[in-house]
């Protein structure tokens, strides 16, 4: 496989040739370096001034004129904000390349003084293979996270339990600034203060630039970036009041927070400094009834109580960059942080059996079963980032990352008496902890050609290395030898090794109206699975799996008009599972529920092809995107029946799935005061598989809709109503009920913007609606291959969380400047936490 890796790197990999006739260069900011996008750069005869053509530069400055005779010319540069510059003398023969390198645009200070912008920022900008989106427009993530800017995107939702999906899938990338992030987004997105995010790229399908993984696509989260030398310091504090509803629960849920950044930048260095602190409790109950039938005995457990998270993060970071000259730039970042999150679940139970031929009731028990997880990680991180600009504008650039991080955390579980605390007769006094340790490491390396006439190439490695340990104890109290007890069956060791080697060569340009995009990611993983029971005599299992794939992408938008755009594109992508994931032992969770993986469980396979079309007109913009995913190897979780009174969830591959939708948005500028943002997505979901001999065949239309409404009532003060709604949805066992939170939020701005306020009503709900719940039901009937008893399950939960949150959020910048800190992100420990 290894000989494999290194064939399929060289086919890959492939040399290109440079074209002529063509005249190149890269603009940059002239105070930070930086470079600057969508600035028009015109050709013209120096003869008589006629116009030969021209271009806007990319995202990294860079910009080609083509197809140009000999003659002799000069440039016209403009951009908004910056001083113009003209780059005269340029005399061209025949079949020459220019390379201009790199022109530098001063900002003009008087025009940035006297430039006054009235009514709202666009909310959205297309382009060829991304949608990106302002977060500082969706004013109800002020003071929140990463997670409250994502659920206004018009493809993304959350559910009640703060779970993300993009066009229905949870399977997606995060990279933060463009570099990989591969974290669960629930947990990694939680930690990521809202102030300090820009905008946020929804890329459906990512080309083979990136990485592979991902069956939805990537979402990149683009920090703010710094605007010249200076010091800049922000702050951000929220705190909210008292809750209105308690749900019974034991204690009263707390949230408050603050963090800071001071970013120092002096010519050729750039050093950052930042740490956060934030509580974010919430309260709420679950109401759930469930039964089970095996054989001629039916069990009825109907329940009701307490379901309430305490969740609590410490980080800090530090990041320094050096920039010796315009061609070089080195970033050397450090995080590291303690997160825990407690979720509390003390449920009581109304037990009852019951004799199924006649109906007869042949017992009852009720009981107060005392649930608490606590799920910690403590991590530490380093990265380092390299580049340099050759002077015919091609590039190389090194990355690299080492991540530590201990994850771990208690299961308390008691059954008591149900009038406790008045009766203090325990029945079972449960306990179960694991240390489960990750290491991690990744190297990438890219080299970007100076431009051709063909348009850019890319070519790329990158390695990846995860090394995932666990011990697994789960221990029983001995009333009689008054003693802690291991319980073999739910006791177990685990370890992960995963290593991927990967090369991509890539395309992308421009032609008249046409801009296109095509490449091939190959990829070599290996992966070995270490599994032990406790029993006694119990022998440890090896599994190894590995698979050599390619991922072929290709994207293509012609230009109609100046603002009627269409827009194909294919990707093939994986979703890699996580280690728990595919612990094959079971795990206790509460007193009615396990949980449990697949040792074999296989990686999902996806192919993804859209059509779109954008249509801006004056201060307003449309477009609507048609999908098809197919995926392979689906992964759901899935009930059994483990006894009468315990169901089994277990993560499995069941079969295939299919998405075809329709996702659409708008950005409307309805008059100076009023702006209006809706975007949706509808989506017909087919699942086809099998599992425990029982066919598998559901679909349905589902769909999402996500609307931010802003007034601007004084041009400090504005006020902004968001709806996120979320449609029933069907699971392979069954379904999921719909989800809504309507949110209010009222903003004034002080001392030239310096310091904003912001008064938050979340989860509007009055005691007339019903919101922040959700319903989640499963049922199956199928013959146990283990005993070939006939077994039925129904469960039904009904998850209901808090509403009515009163947030205050206080941001103070002591400088207007952006910071440009370039912090590392963990991309390992996150997505196991």
């Amino acid at each position: 496989m290894k000989r494999l890796s290194i064939l399929s790197l060289l086919c890959t990999l492939t040399s290109v040739t440079l074209a002529q006739s063509t005249i190149s260069g890269k603009l940059v900011d002239s105070a930070e370096k930086s470079p600057i996008e969508f600035a028009s750069v015109a050709l013209y005869q120096q003869s008589d001034s006629s116009l030969v053509t021209g271009t806007v530069s990319n995202t990294d400055g860079s910009f080609t004129l083509s197809k140009i005779k000999t003659g002799q010319y000069y440039l016209n540069i403009q951009f908004m904000g910056f001083q113009g510059r003209f780059v005269s003398d340029l005399s061209l023969s025949r079949k020459e390349d220019m390379e201009l390198g790199v022109i530098e645009l001063t900002p003009d200070d008087q025009l940035l003084q006297e430039l006054v912008v009235s009514g709202q920022k666009v909310t959205t900008m297309h382009k060829i293979d991304r949608q990106v989106y302002e977060a500082d427009q969706f004013q109800s993530s002020q003071g929140g996270t990463a997670t409250d800017v994502l659920r206004n995107m018009p493809s993304v939702s959350l559910n009640a339990e703060g779970d993300i999906s993009v066009r229905g899938s949870t399977g997606f990338v995060v990279l933060l600034n463009g570099q990989p992030v591969q974290s669960d987004p629930k947990m990694l997105l939680s930690q990521l203060p809202a102030n300090s995010i820009q905008n946020v790229e929804v890329i459906t399908a990512p080309s083979a630039k990136y990485d592979s993984e991902g069956k939805s696509g990537i979402i990149n989260i683009v920090t703010t970036q710094n605007a010249t030398d200076g010091l800049f310091a922000q702050i951000n504090t929220k705190i909210g009041l008292p809750s209105i509803e308690s749900y019974d629960n034991k204690e009263a849920a707390q949230r408050y927070g603050a963090d800071f950044t001071l970013n120092y930048r002096k010519n050729k260095w750039d050093f950052a400094l930042g740490a956060a602190y934030l509580r974010n409790d919430k309260s709420g109950r679950r109401e759930g009834d469930v039964w089970t039938e095996i054989g001629d005995k039916r069990t009825e457990f109907p329940s009701d109580g307490e379901r309430s998270f305490d969740e609590k993060n410490y980080s800090g970071r530090l990041a320094i960059g050096f920039r010796p000259d315009e061609n070089n730039d080195f970033n050397v970042s450090f995080y590291g942080g303690k997160r825990s999150k407690d979720r509390t679940a003390d449920i009581y139970y109304d037990n009852k059996t019951y004799h199924l031929p006649d109906g007869t009731q042949t017992g009852a028990f009720d009981y107060y079963n005392e649930n608490l997880r606590i799920r910690t990680s403590d991590f530490a991180l380093g990265s380092f980032d390299y580049s340099h600009r050759f002077a015919n504008s091609s590039q190389i650039s090194v990355s690299a990352l080492y991540e530590y991080t201990l994850l771990g955390g208690p299961t308390t579980n008691r059954n008591l008496d149900s009038n406790w605390p008045e009766n203090q007769t325990i029945y079972d006094d449960e306990y179960n902890t694991n240390d489960n340790p990750l290491y991690g490491t990744r190297f990438n390396l890219d080299y970007e050609f100076a431009p051709s006439k063909w348009g850019q190439w890319t070519i790329g490695y990158q390695f990846r290395n995860l090394d995932h340990q666990g011990d697994f104890y789960y221990e029983a109290y001995n009333f009689d030898s008054d003693q802690w007890e291991m319980i073999p069956e739910y006791s177990s060791n685990l370890n992960l090794k995963r290593s991927i080697h990967s090369g991509y060569v890539n395309l992308s340009g421009e032609k008249g109206k046409w801009n296109y995009g095509i490449g091939v990611r190959s990829e070599l993983m290996d992966r070995q699975l270490d599994y032990q029971g406790r029993e006694a005599g119990a022998q440890k299992e090896v599994l190894n799996y590995d698979y050599f794939r390619l991922f072929p992408s290709a994207s293509l938008q012609y230009a109609m008009s100046e603002d009627l755009k269409l827009k194909a594109a294919y990707s093939k992508r994986v979703e890699r599972t996580t280690t728990f994931k595919m612990n094959p032992f079971k795990e206790k969770e509460h007193s009615e529920t396990l949980e449990q993986g697949d040792a074999n469980l296989l990686p999902e396979f996806i192919d993804l092809v859209e059509l779109g079309v954008i249509k801006e007109f004056n201060d307003h913009s449309v477009f609507a995107t048609a999908y098809f995913r197919h995926t392979q190897n689906v992964i759901n979780r899935v009930n059994t029946v483990d006894s009468d009174t315990v169901l089994n969830r277990i993560y499995t591959n069941i079969g295939t799935g299919q998405a075809i939708g329709l996702e659409i948005g708008s950005d409307l500028q309805l008059n100076k005061w009023w702006k209006l943002y809706a975007g949706g997505n509808i989506y017909n979901y087919h699942i086809d598989g099998t599992f425990n001999n029982a066919n598998i065949n559901t679909s349905a239309w589902q769909y999402n809709l996500n609307v931010n409404t802003t007034f601007q009532l004084t041009s400090t003060l504005d006020l902004q109503w968001s709806l996120n709604y979320l449609s029933e949805r069907v699971t392979a066992q069954g379904k999921d009920s719909r989800y809504y939170s309507p949110n209010l939020t009222l903003r004034k701005t002080f001392l030239d913007d310096r310091l904003t306020t912001t008064l938050q009503w979340i989860n509007m709900d009055m005691g007339l609606l019903d919101t922040n719940e959700q319903r989640i039901t499963t049922s199956g009937n199928y013959i146990d291959p283990a005993d070939s008893i006939q077994k039925t399950f129904y469960t039904t939960t009904n998850y209901v969380y808090e509403v009515d949150m009163i947030m205050i959020n206080i941001s103070f910048k002591f400088n207007k400047l952006k910071n440009k800190a370039k912090f590392a992100e963990s991309e390992f420990g996150d997505k196991e936490f």
